[in-house]
């Protein structure tokens, strides 16, 4: 194994261990099936790319299909929309139904499948798409990242404003600008996504996680208070 790949292997799995650990974490302690169930099918992606990658499978291979659909389900729709509306339940207190949650992850499947199957057909429209619905959804995250500065929790806010102009970084160049140096698959771009997608989950959790506590502790005067009038 080269260095690259070394790196390429620390970087997939540091992803990996972020997707699934907080993945697990936002639906078993926040009951955010959003956010859970999206950091999975990354954290899931990023094992079959890891796997994909060790023993060097063709194009070919399933594996390649599985990974550019899984790809495609998440720039177009996992961490766009999905992201969106799973923080919107600590920013404005939303609460999604299971219609708006199931419905969000069958658009997410079907605008994978077409923009995995059908990308050579789209061709530069879909690469467009992909940097577009990512400006929207880093506007939404730079207001995310202002509430978090207002409330005080500028850690965090400084963690997430690194982690999206990272992730706006890599989705800026990834299907127009490649990295001098780098190889046929690309492994230099990859290294700095899979660390920055990773970041990315790191940081949106503990930012949740913060704006969740900041919520509760700014909601328990007020039910002390009514409780003390009741009584």
């Amino acid at each position: 194994m080269s260095i690259t790949e070394l790196f390429f292997a620390v970087a997939d799995i540091w992803m990996v261990a972020v997707g699934f650990t907080y993945g697990i974490k936002f639906i078993r302690n926040y009951k955010n099936y959003l956010l859970g169930i999206e950091w999975i099918v990354v954290a899931t992606s990023g094992t079959n790319f890891l796997i994909y990658g060790l023993i060097k499978a063709g194009h070919d291979s399933p594996m390649y299909a599985f990974a550019y659909f899984l790809d495609a389900f998440s720039r177009s729709t996992g961490i766009t929309l999905i992201l969106i509306l799973g923080l919107l339940k600590v920013t404005h207190r939303y609460k999604p139904s299971v219609v708006v949650d199931v419905g969000a992850f069958a658009l997410a499947a079907v605008a994978g499948f077409l923009l995995s199957q059908f990308a050579e057909e789209i061709g530069t429209p879909g690469k467009i798409f992909y940097i577009v619905v990512n400006v929207l959804t880093t506007i939404f995250l730079i207001f995310f990242v202002k509430r978090l500065w207002d409330i005080n929790e500028r850690g965090h806010a400084v963690l997430a404003a690194v982690a999206t102009a990272c992730g706006f970084a890599i989705a800026s160049i990834y299907d127009f600008v490649p990295i001098p140096g780098d190889d046929a698959e690309h492994t230099i771009f990859y290294i700095l996504a899979l660390s920055s997608w990773g970041l990315q989950m790191f940081a949106y959790y503990r930012a949740y996680r913060a704006y969740d506590a900041y919520n509760k502790r700014t909601e328990d005067p007020a039910i002390s208070g009514s409780a003390a009038v009741t009584a």
